[in-house]
């Protein structure tokens, strides 16, 4: 049987994920087959694995962090919000249906055996588990239909750390006022406390830490600083939309709009663009920061035909298709490509509730037909007949995954052919004009040479030094920042303790 290790935080964003994931990193650097899980997520920015099925991205990040291939087992139940009310519920990577959240809540307990029957096979294939609760497991009125905080942690009886977030203050009031809100019996689970985020001299912490060991009654294991690493996000909280972008400058040349729709999702697509040298990539929510860039992208989103009209109604839709008529590079990804057309359709009440019909942007000459069946599957692909501006990725290769609902078709010939590794055949994708592209493939931009082209041209257009314009490798890049990650893990957390608490020898 496995050993495990869970953590739980004191609230949303507390920094569990990335607890989780250095965590993962060095269990696996010290020789453990290492899994991580989590029995409930909600985001928005999924992803698919090899067999089509549908995950949270977190558990997608610890895996990787592990080496290891990412699995549905590691999050069996995903929600994905479709409103303030509402979510898409994924179980096992397949859709049961849109509950609102007293339908869901009056429904969780039922997928205790999904949740059982997932950690049971980690069990048995991994030496160690890494479990990430949700939110906080202080939430009074949800602790009765606990499944995802010290519920699990009941059910798969692991021992527990506690991570609080000082970055927005009161970490002690965060950190005693869980514990004694906690029963005696999930109190008991709490083998030590991280202090997450901090910035600072740690000295002006030590009376402090004293004070949580005296009062709460359990030793902080570890003091983890505000860290510069850079990995993957998974849901609205993240701090990527917060970043202020720099237009131009003689580091920065090339400017990248993401247009950040109410509800976005697979804001992970535009990572190559985030971190190649002399580029800044924005995420746009008001008119007035649109400004002038070279290219603005549409990305996914959980509701299109919603965020269509939020994009009419504050004035962006008329700002792109203005940019766009000048030349300005235009793309669209899975529900921004559905937008770019002439007309999206929802007959069936899929997106909106009841028959809808409304107009596309028209940018591109394709329509939207919003049906029940929900579209998951990974890709690998080429470019075939790109036109226009970026006419240059044609005979490139790509790879990503497909997650959408509506099949788009139109009179325009397909930008690229892919092979649906799920269904094993292949297809048509995309469409493109001078300088509007339309894709579902999230992640086409991945590839280092890819990225690259592309803002070689947006460099040649614009006119400016192609010399500090340059891609990146995203699977090395990610590989440094889980060693990052996993190196700040062993200098700030008390790993011997924490081996303890598991039940092994440090080290091994």
């Amino acid at each position: 049987m496995a050993k495990k290790i869970m953590i739980q935080g004191t609230m949303s964003n507390a920094g569990k994920s990335l607890i989780c994931a250095g965590l993962c990193r060095v269990f696996s650097q010290d020789g453990y087959r290492t899994a991580p899980f989590k029995s409930q997520n909600m985001a928005l920015n999924s992803f698919i694995t090899r067999d089509g099925l549908e995950m949270g991205r977190a558990q997608v990040v610890q895996a990787e962090a592990a080496g290891i291939e990412p699995s549905v087992r590691m999050n069996p139940i995903l929600l994905k919000p479709t409103g303030d009310m509402g979510s898409q519920v994924i179980v096992n990577g397949e859709v049961v249906g849109n509950m609102s959240a007293r339908e869901y809540f009056a429904y969780k307990k039922e997928l205790i055996p999904d949740i059982m029957s997932a950690f049971c096979s980690l069990e048995e294939e991994y030496d160690m588990i890494v479990i990430e609760g949700a939110g906080s497991p202080a939430e009074i009125n949800l602790k009765s239909d606990d499944i995802v905080n010290m519920g699990l942690a009941q059910m798969v009886d692991a021992p527990v750390l506690l991570v609080g977030d000082i970055d927005r203050g009161g970490v002690f009031a965060q950190l005693l006022g869980t514990l004694m809100l906690l029963e005696e019996r999930e109190k008991e689970r709490v083998k030590g406390l991280i202090i997450n985020k901090f910035r600072g001299d740690k000295t002006i912490l030590d009376s402090g830490i004293e004070m949580l060991k005296e009062r709460g009654g359990v030793p902080v294991v570890g003091v983890m600083p505000y860290l510069q690493v850079d990995i993957e996000d998974e849901d609205s909280l993240t701090e990527r939309f917060s970043k202020g972008g720099v237009f131009f400058s003689e580091e920065v040349q090339i400017d990248i709009a993401v247009i950040r729709m109410p509800r976005i999702s697979n804001f992970t697509d535009f990572l190559a663009f985030e971190n190649a040298g002399g580029v800044s990539l924005r995420y746009v929510k008001k008119l007035p920061e649109l400004k002038n860039p070279d290219m603005i992208v549409l990305p996914g989103t959980k509701n299109t035909m919603e965020d269509l009209r939020w994009l009419r109604q504050s004035g962006l839709e008329a700002a792109i298709l203005k940019a766009a008529a000048k030349g300005t590079v235009v793309w669209g990804i899975c529900g921004g490509y559905q937008m770019l057309g002439e007309t999206l359709t929802d007959c069936d009440a899929i997106e909106s509730g009841k028959p809808t019909r409304i107009n596309g942007m028209g940018l591109l000459p394709v329509r939207t037909n919003f049906t029940g069946e929900k579209t998951r599957t990974r890709v690998t692909g080429s470019f075939q007949h790109v036109r226009g501006v970026l006419e240059g990725l044609s005979g490139m290769e790509f790879e990503g995954y497909e997650i959408h609902m509506g099949e788009t078709a139109g009179s325009g010939q397909a930008m690229s052919v892919i092979y649906d590794s799920v269904a094993d055949r292949l297809s048509e994708d995309g469409i493109c004009g001078e300088n509007v592209y339309g894709t579902y493939v999230h992640g086409i931009f991945d590839k280092e040479d890819i990225a690259q082209k592309i803002l070689e041209v947006l460099a040649r257009k614009k006119g400016v030094s192609l010399k500090d314009i340059r891609g990146v490798d995203l699977k090395k890049y990610k590989t440094r920042q889980y060693d990052i990650l996993a190196d700040a893990a062993r200098k700030y957390l008390d790993m011997e303790r924490i081996y303890e608490i598991i039940g092994e020898s440090y080290g091994l």
